[in-house]
């Protein structure tokens, strides 16, 4: 910078931000709020980061920092109602920027573009954020075609981002590499198509493979019509003896018997006592699915554990914290499988356990497991204190 440079700088008034202003904020919180309910192609999806911010309101929030406010610019906008009027055009650019459907849209994003170009003279300042944690605003950084940086303390948000914003646009614009992909499709590949591409075949070529080296342990639900479908979870209760010496039975701990409360997928275990031979006891806890929210567990039956011990569902007997404890160093601890989640058409199917995943189970420890020690510090792990100090 030039003397003459640094003269003319200190002369120039400060402009004015829109954001200084007025904001759009009913439609920008609106659709922030939506977006806790999309799931295709959110970053949510690629991680479940505890402190994630609204994209849209992310993207807001960039745009209206560095776009001037039309009351900054008198020649252009001599009266309140030019400035007004300005200001209701930039604030429908914002309306339209801030819908979900839109992040992709070219034009409504270079109209952004244009603005914060025309308001810093064609150089737009380079956007930090020294903790990004999920990513989010580096991540609309770059899509309003900003130098975005972004790092942090913790190496989960600085994996989440390399995948997020640093990764895909080296690849911007270039083919798949997977062999044939590139002739799937005619024309260019235009943003990170091709990559996302790429992961797409390399991970279903990554899961076949490993379903034919160790998919027989793992086998598929049988669905109340008969048909087959894929298992994506399975729900297991670690267990303890009763206490009760009349009673004896294997006594789940669970902190809540529900499975999913969302309105018309409502899901919850549903326990019972059987008899079973077989069992040291004589008896079982079995476990069933119910659905109707009506018959629902209710707060003071839903689970087994509470914060001082936990209470038998066979005789109602009370185990304190220190006997589960006890019983967990001395290798007495135990697990029941509760539930089986199969993946349906956009839901998950939640089905009582069989005996064919229950002997899927059983299957011996690898020899080749990494062995240490688990951190005896209660604030970190709790594990210790119930016998499980190896990972």
């Amino acid at each position: 910078m030039t003397v003459t440079d640094a003269v003319a700088h200190e002369e120039r008034p400060a402009r004015r931000k829109l954001i200084e202003v007025s904001l759009p904020l009913e439609d920008i919180n609106r659709e922030s709020a939506r977006e806790k309910s999309i799931r295709h192609g959110h970053p949510s999806t690629l991680h479940l980061w505890w402190a994630r911010r609204p994209l849209a309101a992310a993207r807001a929030v960039l745009f209206a920092q560095l776009v001037d406010d039309p009351s900054s610019h008198p020649d252009r906008f001599p009266t309140t109602e030019d400035q007004a009027k300005e200001r209701e055009r930039l604030h429908d650019i914002i309306r339209d920027l801030v819908v979900w459907e839109n992040v992709g849209n070219e034009s409504v994003l270079n109209a952004a573009r244009a603005e914060i170009l025309a308001s810093t003279d064609g150089n737009p300042p380079p956007i930090l954020d020294p903790f990004a944690g999920g990513g989010t605003i580096p991540l609309e950084a770059q899509r309003l075609g900003l130098e975005a940086h972004a790092s942090d303390l913790n190496p989960v948000a600085v994996l989440i981002n390399k995948a997020l914003i640093e990764i895909p646009p080296k690849f911007a614009g270039r083919p798949p590499v997977y062999p044939g992909a590139a002739e799937s499709r005619l024309g260019d590949w235009p943003r990170a198509t091709g990559l996302a591409e790429d992961v797409r075949r390399y991970g279903a070529w990554m899961r076949d493979r490993a379903q034919e080296r160790i998919g027989h342990l793992y086998p598929d639900a049988t669905l109340p019509d008969g048909s087959k479908a894929t298992v994506i979870a399975w729900i297991w209760a670690r267990t303890v003896t009763c206490p009760n010496p009349a009673c004896g039975i294997e006594m789940p701990l669970v902190r809540s018997w529900w499975l999913g409360k969302k309105k018309g997928k409502e899901a919850y275990v549903v326990p019972s006592v059987v008899d079973d031979p077989s069992a040291p006891s004589g008896r079982r806890v079995a476990y069933a699915i119910g659905h109707d929210p009506k018959h629902g567990p209710m707060k003071d039956t839903d689970g087994t554990v509470g914060r001082t011990g936990a209470t038998c569902i066979a005789c109602g007997t009370g185990a304190e914290l220190r006997y589960v404890r006890a019983e967990g160093l001395a290798a007495r601890m135990s697990a029941a499988l509760m539930a089986v989640v199969a993946e349906g058409n956009r839901r998950r199917i939640y089905l009582p356990p069989s005996a064919d995943h229950i002997r899927a189970a059983d299957v011996p420890r690898p020899d080749d497991v990494p062995e240490g020690d688990v951190a005896t510090n209660p604030r970190w792990f709790s594990t210790p204190a119930f016998g499980m100090t190896q990972p």
